[in-house]
């Protein structure tokens, strides 16, 4: 059993960065965020894998950036030039399946394991 906790969260206005992080008890081959808006279905935003590829929504890419610190067992993502339409719950999730592809972060929402969420609010 994996746990993970999310932090980072918050309130910004829209152009602004936020940096969310996700502290992981256990060794899993992928890990990434989803995300959830009210009244929307989870979407997937990034994944990377054990040897760090990474994978990431047309909606986010360019924006967003997926890292991981294997030593400390953490990860990361950085969002900058954040727009409204980014407002949702972000969810951390790790899994044992390997995926290597640039559509992986599409499997984000249905992995094995996930925080409970820190919540992003982007105004205008």
């Amino acid at each position: 059993q994996v746990q993970l906790v999310e932090s980072g969260g918050g309130s910004v206005q829209a152009g602004g960065s936020l940096r969310l992080s996700c502290a992981a008890s256990g060794y899993t081959r992928s890990m990434g965020w989803f995300r959830q808006a009210p009244g929307k279905e989870r979407e997937g935003v990034a994944t990377i894998n054990s040897n760090s590829r990474t994978s990431y929504a047309y909606s986010v890419k360019g924006r967003f950036t997926i890292g991981k610190d294997s030593a400390k067992n953490i990860l990361y993502l950085q969002m900058n030039s954040l727009k409204p339409e980014d407002t949702a719950l972000y969810y951390c999730a790790a899994d044992d399946r390997y995926c290597s592809g640039d559509y992986c972060y599409a499997s984000v929402p249905s992995y094995t394991y996930r925080g409970q969420g820190t919540q992003v609010t982007v105004s205008s």
